[in-house]
This record gives structure tokens, sequence and C-alpha cells, in this order.
């Protein structure tokens, strides 16, 4: 079973390597090798990655010890960073991650989720009910990615 766990500074390269190892094995079928690269480059100053992550705070989901994935919720709604292991996918951790915001969300009473979403993320989103309201074209380090801004409504209609 899953387990989630709040982060903590000592999962930052853990957390790097899911994030390196996942955009570059899995999101290569939506993206080229020069963007793959681009996103998630051979060489980066681990000292930005752990002040991002103590920035965003993940939450981080386990699976018999191994870390399999790490997501965050920020106040305004935003999911900022949503990934699940490369080694791991289709094993319900995406599931576990995403009911973990949606409790969040609600417990926080934040009426909206949203996030900059992948090509190869979109699907996984809209099964959980986000929708598409704009198609970016993203520049990072010389090479322009698409992504989705995807949302979906939390609020609960009265009858």
């Amino acid at each position: 079973m899953t387990q989630i766990r709040l982060y903590q500074p000592k999962y930052a390269k853990a957390l790097w390597y899911l994030f390196f190892s996942t955009v570059r094995m899995i999101n290569i079928k939506d993206y080229s090798l020069a963007q793959v690269t681009a996103w998630a480059p051979e060489s980066f100053d681990m000292t930005v990655w752990e002040n991002k992550m103590a920035s965003i705070q993940p939450f981080v989901a386990e699976l018999d010890g191994v870390i399999v994935g790490y997501a965050d919720l920020q106040p305004d709604g935003l999911i900022d960073h949503f990934f699940c292991h490369h080694a791991y996918q289709g094993r319900g951790v995406g599931r576990a991650l995403m009911n973990y915001i949606f409790s969040l969300a609600d417990e926080r009473k934040i009426p909206r989720l949203y996030s900059h979403v992948s090509i190869t993320a979109k699907p996984f989103f809209e099964r959980f009910g986000f929708s598409v309201e704009s198609k970016q074209a993203v520049e990072l380090r010389g090479q322009v990615l698409t992504n989705y801004q995807m949302e979906r409504s939390l609020r609960k209609t009265l009858f």
C-alpha cells in the first residue's frame, strides 16, 4: 500500500533522481531528446533543486520503503510538481497522490486546483476531472515545450 509522507530535506536527492529518470524515460514518448534534456539536464545544481523542494514542500509517496512519487499543493490550488517513478507507473501511486491532494484541498477549503501539465500527464489529469484551459508553449533552456494549463473546480453544488 502506498504511504504518503511529508517532505524532509533528506529526500531531495531521491526526488531529483525520480524527476530526472521519469522525464527521461517516460516523457520521451511525447517530447524530443533535446526537449527532455533541457527539462531534466544531466548536470543540475543540487542546491537549486533543494531550494525548490523546500519552497514547494511536496509530499512523498512510498511503497515498501521506496520513494515512488511526489507531488505538492500550493495555497492557491497550484499543483506545481506531480511525478511518479518511471518503474512504478500503473500501480496506483498517481491515484494515491491525487486522492491526497483532493483531501488536502478539501481540508484547506481550496475551491479550484490547477497545474501546468505535460502532454504525457494530460490523460491522467483528465481521468481525475481536470479540463484543459489553454495549451501553452514554454521555453526552457533553449527548447520550446508544449504543456497544458488544466484545472478542476472543487466547489460542491448545493441542491
